[in-house]
């Protein structure tokens, strides 16, 4: 969820930018997508490795760079700035 609340770190899901960095399909009640289930590519770990990563690495590999990522993410405090974390094609979802 953490990539759902600095959506204007990627081009891909910039456009999402509800105008504070948080993606405008977050539901921060009940934590979830509202619109999970037509959610884009970009938003879709197994597409993004599927469509960019699937070559390069095993899907193994992926999941741990991936959730690396997450952690950094989930590291930062509410309003810090995110520039210096290398921004990630994928959301913490890593499950296929």
């Amino acid at each position: 969820m953490e990539c759902c609340r600095r959506v204007y770190l990627l081009a891909d899901t910039a456009a999402m930018d509800r105008g504070d960095g948080v993606c405008r399909h977050l539901d921060e009640n009940d934590a979830g997508c509202r619109i999970y289930d037509q959610r884009p590519d970009a938003c879709r770990v197994d597409r993004q490795y599927e469509l960019h990563y699937r070559q390069a690495m095993s899907w193994e590999t992926f999941v741990r760079i991936n959730e690396a990522g997450c952690r950094q993410l989930q590291a930062l405090g509410v309003g810090e700035d995110t520039r210096a974390i290398s921004a990630s094609k994928n959301n913490c979802d890593t499950q296929p």
